[in-house]
C-alpha cells in the first residue's frame, strides 16, 4: 500500500466519521477504516518466524485488508515449515534467508521483526529507511544506545513502529492503572515486580559443534561477537547470553516493569543496585542470572524486581506480577487479572477482576489501524514506550554486571560510574555498524 493510498484511506475515514456515517456501521467493524479495497491491502513481511515473530504475524493476519507476502529466516528448516503452513491456507509467499533482500521488496508495506534481540535495532532502523512500517518484538533494543538510535530512526523516517508489549492493549491492565492512579491505595511507597518460572529450566553445558543443516549461522550472529556454534545459544536459549539478550530482566521485565513505571508515572531512577547469580544451578550453561533482585530508587518510592528460574510460587502465590503497595492497600496485577488487598480496614477489598480479552490480537489490531490512519498518537506501544522500559531493564542488568550501586546523571544522560558507562553501548562485530542517529 503506497503512502498516497494510506493518506487517502485516512482522509476518507475522517470524512465519513465527520458525516456521521460511522454511526450506522456495525460495532464489530467500526474499528477498521470503511474503505478496505483490495488495491489498498497492507502487504506484510515477517523476519524471524520461529517463535513470537510467527505469533505476531498470525495475530496481524486476523485483521481484514492484510496479507502476508514474504517470510525471512536464517534457518531454512523453520522457513520451509512456515511457508508450507501458509501454502496449506492457499497463501503463497516469497521466501528470503537475508532480511535485507526482504526490505528491498517493493511489494511489502510493513514488516514484523521477530529475530533475536541483538538484531532488533539494525532491522528496525533499516526497515524504516526502506519506507516500511514496523512491528518489532520486545525488548526493542539490546542496549541503551540502541534504544536511543531506534527512537531517532522512527522520528527521522516517520514510520509507524509498534513494540510487541501487547499488555499495553489489554483492558484489565488499563483498568488496574486507573485504580492505582485514583489514589485509593494511599501513598504507594514500594512496587514489587517478579517472575518465578519453573518452566524455564537451567540449561546443561554442551560442547561447541556444527550448525544444523540449512542454518546460516554467520547471518544469525550478525553484529554479535564471532563464536563457534553452540546449541545452547541458538533459538529460544539465546536470551540467556549477554551477546544477544539480557535474561529474564529484559525478557519478562520489559512487560512487567513497564506497568510499574506506568502506575507510578515514572521513568528514570536516581540509582540502581542488583544482586544475584546462578544460584539454582551454578554449572548452568547460561550466562545471565537465574536468581536476581534489583532495586530502583526514586525520590519517594522504590521499584523492586526479582526473578527465580526453576521456582513457580512467587509473591502472592503468583508466578509473575506487579504489586503496588500503598498505605491503604495493595493492588496485585498479572496476566490473569487484578485484585486489591486492603491494609486492615483502611479500604474495601476488590475481588479478582479477571482478564477477558486477547492482548496480542488487540495489539496487532491497533498496529494495523494506525498503519491505515497514520495517527501515530493512537499507537498503544510506540517506540518511545518500548525504549523507555528497555533502557530501564538494561540499567538493572548493568547494575548486576558491575556489582555496584550505580547512579544516573539525568542531565548528561549517562551513569556517574565509568565501568557502568562502558555498558551503555554494545560493540558491533563482523563488519556491522550500529546506526548512529540522534533526535
Amino acid at each position: 500500500m503506497t503512502n498516497s493510498r494510506r493518506k487517502f484511506i485516512g482522509s476518507a475515514s475522517a470524512i465519513m466519521a465527520g458525516a456521521g456515517i460511522s454511526a450506522i456501521i456495525p460495532s464489530s467493524l467500526s474499528a477498521f477504516p470503511v474503505l478496505a479495497l483490495p488495491a489498498d491491502t497492507i502487504r506484510v513481511g515477517a523476519i524471524g518466524v520461529n517463535g513470537m515473530g510467527w505469533s505476531d504475524l498470525t495475530a496481524i493476519l486476523k485483521n481484514p485488508g492484510v496479507e502476508c507476502v514474504a517470510l525471512c529466516d536464517v534457518d531454512k528448516n523453520v522457513l520451509d515449515k512456515r511457508v508450507a503452513e501458509l501454502a496449506a491456507k492457499n497463501v503463497k509467499v516469497k521466501a528470503y534467508s537475508d532480511y535485507r533482500k526482504l526490505l528491498e521488496d517493493k511489494d511489502i508495506d510493513a514488516v514484523v521483526i521477530g529475530a533475536p534481540d541483538h538484531w532488533h535495532c539494525l532491522m528496525m532502523v533499516e526497515a524504516c529507511q526502506a519506507g516500511k512500517d514496523v512491528y518489532v518484538e520486545k525488548p526493542i533494543g539490546n542496549s541503551i544506545a540502541e534504544c536511543r538510535s531506534m527512537i531517532a530512526a522512527q522520528h527521522k523516517y516517520n514510520r509507524v513502529v509498534q513494540v510487541g508489549q501487547w499488555q499495553r492493549s489489554q483492558r484489565h491492565f488499563r483498568d488496574a492503572m486507573e485504580f492505582v492512579h485514583s489514589g485509593k491505595l494511599g501513598k504507594v511507597r514500594l512496587v514489587k515486580v517478579w517472575s518465578y518460572f519453573s518452566w524455564v529450566t537451567p540449561i546443561t553445558k554442551l560442547p561447541d559443534g556444527t550448525p544444523p543443516a540449512g542454518v546460516d549461522y554467520d547471518m544469525w550472529l550478525g553484529p554479535a561477537p564471532k563464536r563457534p556454534f553452540n546449541p545452547n545459544r541458538f533459538h529460544f536459549n539465546f536470551r540467556w547470553f549477554w551477546d544477544y539478550a539480557g535474561g529474564l530482566m529484559t525478557d519478562w521485565g520489559v512487560h512487567l516493569l513497564d506497568y510499574a513505571l506506568l502506575g507510578m508515572k515514572a521513568a528514570i531512577p536516581n540509582s540502581i543496585m542488583a544482586a544475584g547469580g546462578k544460584f539454582a544451578n551454578p554449572d548452568s550453561g547460561a550466562e545471565t542470572p537465574d536468581t536476581l533482585t534489583t532495586v530502583y530508587e526514586f525520590d519517594d518510592f522504590n521499584i523492586q524486581w526479582e526473578h527465580a528460574i526453576g521456582i513457580d510460587d512467587g509473591p502472592y502465590n503468583r508466578q509473575h506480577g506487579i504489586a503496588f503497595i500503598g498505605n491503604n492497600g495493595t493492588l496485585v496485577l498479572d496476566r490473569e487479572g487484578w485484585e486489591v488487598i486492603p491494609e486492615g480496614k483502611k479500604m474495601e477489598a476488590v475481588a479478582l477482576r479477571k482478564s477477558s480479552d486477547n492482548g496480542l490480537d488487540l495489539h496487532a489490531k491497533n498496529f494495523i489501524e494506525v498503519v491505515k490512519s497514520r495517527k501515530m498518537e493512537d499507537l498503544n506501544a510506540p517506540v518511545k514506550i518500548g525504549a523507555d522500559i528497555a533502557i530501564f531493564s538494561q540499567m538493572g542488568n548493568i547494575a548486576f554486571r558491575t556489582g555496584k550501586k550505580i547512579y544516573w546523571d539525568k542531565e548528561k544522560g549517562k551513569f556517574t560510574d565509568d565501568e557502568a558507562n562502558k555498558l551503555i553501548a554494545k560493540e558491533y562485530h563482523n563488519g556491522y555498524k550500529m546506526p548512529k542517529l540522534s533526535t
